[in-house]
């Protein structure tokens, strides 16, 4: 079964709930385990939870996460 798990962007650590309300543009909220494809990797826009391009990744890394969906 899969469950939510908050990320900080610049990091990629695992922060709590209440850093992620803290700072929601510098955190991204997923989900992990069964039930999840994670067959390939995508770039993601920490504030707006939008994808994102390669480049515009390596230009903001603290504002991007990488996740494998």
């Amino acid at each position: 079964m899969a469950r939510s798990v908050n990320r900080s962007a610049s990091s990629g650590r695992f922060v709590s709930k209440a850093a992620a309300a803290r700072w929601p543009s510098k955190t991204t909220t997923e989900r992990v385990g069964s039930g999840t494809g994670n067959s390939h990797t995508v770039n993601r826009s920490a504030s707006s939870g939008r994808f994102v391009t390669d480049a515009t990744a390596k230009r903001n890394p603290d504002g991007t996460i990488q996740q494998r969906v």
